[in-house]
């Protein structure tokens, strides 16, 4: 009607997303101008006028900045690995609390949900794994049984090959089971009897007294023994204790820390930080699901085949196989080893052991070169030179848990070296 006042529609009212604003004030960032008599001092100096360093001091100054870099990852080993935990969680994370934010969640509570979520599966697992574990430890005394057995049967069998070795090389007179010559048995035996007389006529008198003496260590107080424990375990568990934080604010943070995070750059830099972002969080998801995919492909395998040969806690025994078998160098043992412990009381011929390795061998063997390069190896290109120092850095500065990270960290330099044009020779190297 004329006249009439308008209702302003309620989408209307609804004030700007925050993450809208901060990338519309991103975007509005440029470069400060200079004024003029600014200018003329930002003007870089002729190059005549610079002197350049010799090249004995760049190269001090170069190996000094790698030595302290190394120290302090080195020192700062727990910080560092617990801040790459929790990055490598969070980029996991993000897309799930994407999800959930298409459904009118905000960023907040969707980053509580899917961390609640998250903890929550992994106390499950934790429960499941404790029940199979509580199981296997009821049966400890067969396995120690049976291992005992196999250790008895293998030294009759090197003492029979002994044996027939030495019945095969060694003359008749120089066999240990050789019959003595009579006549050095008489003489020995006279020997025997000419020292028992002496001994019999020395006085007793002369002989010195030995007293017995018995040596019995101190026990360690339980007390003790549990403080030593925890203050070797204490470190560990604190950093392990900021983790889920640590995701939680990365993830309702999320775009507040990108935007402020590019807007360190200006222009063609910007852009290559961006780049750079998205390559890190994609080399980390491809890594790490591709990983997970390929071990629980791997495990249920396992797992079926070992049931089909009567191994016991096979639901057990086939993930944790599969998983191990993705340890760098060292999968293929790691993953062999659990099922043909797991065989000890119930198979006894060796035909079958062998059966298992082969079995587990080849599933390694296939999952490595045919599933890993259309999951992993399409967005990881590391080459094999670069993987092992990567491996051999890593596992030096942080024992096992660099073992696990030097693949994604080696591949996350790369990304960042791709997207920098100047660093750009760099990631070529380490590329496939």
């Amino acid at each position: 009607m004329k006249g009439a006042a308008i209702k302003p529609s309620s989408h209307a009212s609804l004030e700007p997303e925050p993450q809208a604003l901060l990338l519309k004030e991103l975007q509005s960032q440029e470069p400060p101008e200079l004024e003029p008599a600014d200018q003329q001092t930002a003007m870089p100096a002729p190059a005549t006028e610079a002197k350049a360093q010799p090249w004995e001091v760049r190269i001090g100054v170069t190996v000094l900045a790698w030595s302290a870099a190394i120290a302090l990852l080195y020192y700062g080993q727990m910080f560092f690995i617990t801040v790459i935990t929790a990055v490598i969680i969070a980029f996991l994370l993000d897309p799930v609390v994407a999800f959930f934010m298409r459904i009118r969640l905000s960023r907040g509570a969707a980053s509580f949900l899917v961390c609640s979520l998250a903890v929550s599966l992994l106390y499950l697992a934790g429960v499941a794994l404790v029940t199979e574990l509580s199981g296997l430890t009821e049966e400890l005394p067969q396995y120690s049984e049976r291992i005992s057995q196999l250790i008895d049967q293998t030294v009759a069998r090197i003492d029979e090959m002994e044996k027939s070795t030495a019945a095969a090389v060694l003359p008749r007179r120089l066999r240990p089971d050789a019959p003595p010559d009579p006549a050095t048995a008489a003489a020995n035996a006279k020997n025997r009897r000419n020292n028992a007389a002496a001994a019999a006529k020395r006085p007793d008198s002369n002989q010195p007294f030995v007293q017995e003496v018995h040596i019995q260590t101190d026990q360690t107080p339980i007390y003790l023994f549990a403080y030593d424990y925890l203050r070797r375990v204490y470190p560990a568990l604190l950093m392990a204790s900021f983790v889920p934080f640590l995701v939680y604010f990365m993830l309702s943070w999320r775009d507040h820390l990108r935007v402020r995070f590019l807007s360190l750059y200006f222009g063609d830099s910007r852009d290559a930080a961006s780049r750079g972002w998205h390559k890190i969080a994609d080399v980390a998801r491809a890594y790490v699901l591709g990983n997970f995919l390929l071990g629980l492909i791997v495990g249920v395998a396992s797992a079926i085949f070992f049931a089909s040969v009567n191994i016991p806690y096979w639901p057990l025994i086939g993930p944790v196989s599969g998983f191990l078998s993705l340890v760098p160098y060292l999968g293929l043992p790691l993953a062999i080893l659990p099922p043909v412990i797991a065989a000890l009381p119930v198979h006894s011929d060796p035909a079958m052991y062998l059966f298992i390795a082969s079995v587990v061998a080849i599933l390694h063997l296939l999952a490595l070169n045919l599933i890993y390069p259309k999951i992993v190896g399409s967005r990881v290109h590391l080459n094999p030179l670069a993987v092992t120092i990567a491996l051999m850095f890593w596992g030096t500065l942080w024992g096992g848990v660099g073992l696990l990270f030097a693949v994604p960290i080696t591949a996350g330099l790369k990304a960042v070296c791709d997207s920098i044009d100047h660093l750009e020779p760099y990631g070529k190297l380490l590329g496939d």
